[in-house]
Formats: structure tokens, C-alpha cells, sequence
């Protein structure tokens, strides 16, 4: 377990950023004008799927696509997300309940906050108790740190969970030389199976790619971008980088990197991509935007990459941001909320059970 998932647990929809000494602050979320989409997250690593759920609804944040692999997470994760969404609509009411309380306090009850940093202007959405929870999909695949394992029976067990009518994409899949995890002829050998999956399908691909992204090009022209599309998720480099995969009509996640002071870069290619390859997302737990770097991250945290997208994409009015803001979110629908593939029709009671598989 990594530091930032090792933080107390919160069960409010405030956000903080962690101090010394165990303190935390909270920070005011960005006003919006729309509702947003977290493209790519691991809301089953998070400590209390239900409440980051119930988060989501309280700011805006309608569509989350789950993020499973096949190797590290268990098959019963597939089972949870039913009994996490019943939970967070039960809990939504005394969440919003408790961030009223930790606001009429001060916030320091819990957070021990030092007087004063409470922000004067954070104030709940109006209706936040009745608001619905974000619809969810899912994207199943075998991490390029998992290559390692990539065999038929693995491959086996994907194909069955592809056929679930949640998911919507096959990923994260690519190439990671970065941390190299896996040997990279593994990695390569996993990466091709698995665009061949996303043709067969008939689904888009969501990418991992980090200092492999020539390479990843040359591989998708090689076997062929899938018609479905292809998300290359997590994009935090320049637009020279990012031009080819522009040119070739995939779309680009933002997460918290946005929001990173050293990532200037990727501002100035997001201000030159084409707004309707444009998506939001977090990474969540990782990845949190600035100022909340050290804190685990929850699809809630979107909103902050939305602000910060559109501040790069010069919306200064609530007219512009509003604009922006649909746009951002219809591209997320149209990719990753279709309904069944074909092949998902044809294929889905093998979704059922992946024991079979076995």
C-alpha cells in the first residue's frame, strides 16, 4: 500500500491538502457550470468505493469509467460495483449531512485545521443530497506491468470479461519502459494481442504508454487502430509527441499532470489539440491534482482538471466554460458509453462466470 493510500478516510465530500504533522486543510472545489467525466480510474482501489461514489454526486461528476485488470484485481471486483452503488446512495444524504457539519465547525474538528484556512466562498451545490450518482462503466485489460503473464489462459479470462456489457474498452493495455516490469518483448507480444482483442470486439482501446510512445505508434499502424477508437490515457508530455496521435484522430486524457507546475508543456498541447478528442479523467488513487498532491486521489477530483482545462483553453466566461464543459463530457459518452458491440451480443453469457475460464 502506497503512502497516499494509507490516509485517514474522511467521510465527507470535502477536499484537502495534507500539511505537516498530520494536519490537513481543505480546499475550495472549482465552480462549474457542467457536469463532468472521469475517464480513468481505479475506484476499487480506493478505500471506500461507496463514498467516493457518493462524492462524485455531489460535485457533478456523472460518468466514471472503472479501470480492472485481469492479473491484479480480483474477479469479484466485477461483483462489487452493484452492492457499492446501493451503499452510496444510501449514504449520500448523511454525506452531504457531515460536510455541512464540518463547515458550520470550521472544519477543524476533524481535520484540525488552523483558524482561519477554512475557504469563506465553499459552499455545497444546491440539491448536492439529491443528486444522482455517476453512471459507470468499465475497461478490462492486462497492464503492460503484467505482460509478464500474458498467456492464453490469461487472455482467456479477458476475453470473458470483455463480454460484459459494462465494459466498454479494452485497457489499460500498451507499453511502460519506463519501470519495465516486464520484459519489453513480453510487453510488445501482450500489447499486439490485446489491439487484436479490441478488433475482434469491436471496442476502443484505453493506452498506458510512458517513454514508448514512437513505438506504440509504430505498433497500433502496424496491427491497426481500432475503429472503435483509441484513448491514450494519462498524457503528460508536449505536443510534438502528441501531434501523430492527434493527426490520427485518437483522443487525449488529462488528469491531475495538467495541474502540475512542471507540466507547462502539456498545457500548450492541450491548447492545440482539437476539443473534441479532449477528456478528463484522475488515475485515481494516484495522480492527484495540485494543491492536493499527497492525498489519495477520487474521481470527485475531476472537477479540479476540468478548471484547469479550461482556464488553458482560454474560457473566461461561465457561457465559454459551459460550452467546454458539454463538449468534454459528450466526448466521453460517445466513446466510452456505446451500447454492446456486436460481439459483446453474441458473446455475453461467457461474461457470466469467469471460472469457467479457469
Amino acid at each position: 500500500m502506497t503512502e497516499e493510500q494509507e490516509q485517514p478516510v474522511f467521510l465527507d465530500a470535502l477536499f484537502r491538502q495534507k500539511r505537516k504533522h498530520g494536519k490537513f486543510r481543505l480546499v475550495a472545489p472549482p465552480r462549474l457550470e457542467g457536469a463532468v467525466a472521469d475517464t480513468h480510474a481505479h475506484v476499487h482501489l480506493l478505500a471506500d468505493p461507496a463514498l467516493e461514489f457518493a462524492r462524485c454526486a455531489v460535485w457533478g461528476v456523472d460518468f466514471v469509467c472503472d479501470i480492472i485488470d485481469v492479473q491484479e484485481d480480483a474477479p469479484e471486483v466485477f461483483d462489487r460495483f452493484d452492492g457499492w452503488y446501493v451503499e452510496a446512495a444510501e449514504r449520500l444524504p448523511q454525506v452531504v449531512e457531515c460536510t455541512r457539519e464540518m463547515l458550520a465547525a470550521g472544519g477543524d474538528a476533524v481535520t484540525h485545521l488552523p483558524d482561519g484556512a477554512l475557504p469563506a466562498a465553499f459552499v455545497l451545490p444546491e440539491g448536492a443530497a439529491a443528486r444522482p450518482l455517476p453512471w459507470l462503466r468499465l475497461a478490462c485489460g492486462v497492464h503492460p506491468h503484467n505482460a509478464k503473464f500474458y498467456d492464453d489462459a490469461m487472455e482467456a479470462r479477458l476475453v470473458a470479461r470483455l463480454a460484459d456489457p459494462r465494459v466498454c474498452a479494452v485497457g489499460e493495455i500498451g507499453l511502460d519502459y519506463h519501470y519495465d516490469l516486464s520484459p519489453r518483448e513480453d510487453q510488445r507480444q501482450a500489447f499486439r494481442r490485446q489491439i487484436r482483442l479490441a478488433h475482434e470486439t469491436g471496442l476502443p482501446v484505453a493506452l498506458h504508454v510512458r517513454e514508448a510512445h514512437d513505438e506504440a505508434f509504430a505498433m497500433l499502424h502496424e496491427e491497426g487502430f481500432p475503429a472503435a477508437g483509441t484513448l491514450l490515457h494519462c498524457f503528460d508530455l508536449d505536443w510534438g509527441t502528441l501531434e501523430p496521435w492527434v493527426e490520427q484522430g485518437c483522443y487525449v486524457a488529462l488528469g491531475g499532470a495538467l495541474t502540475f507546475k512542471r507540466c507547462q508543456d502539456t498545457r500548450d498541447a492541450v491548447a492545440r489539440t482539437p476539443r473534441n478528442l479532449l477528456l478528463t479523467e484522475t488515475d485515481s488513487p494516484y495522480m492527484t491534482p495540485e494543491p492536493m498532491r499527497g492525498v489519495p486521489c477520487g474521481p470527485a477530483h475531476t472537477v479540479f482538471t476540468a478548471a484547469c482545462m479550461a482556464e488553458v483553453l482560454g474560457c473566461e466566461s461561465a457561457a465559454a466554460r459551459a460550452e467546454l464543459l458539454a463538449q468534454l463530457r459528450e466526448n466521453a459518452r460517445a466513446l466510452l458509453d456505446r451500447p454492446p458491440t456486436a460481439w459483446q451480443q453474441a458473446h455475453a453469457p461467457a461474461a457470466v462466470n469467469e471460472r469457467n475460464c479457469e
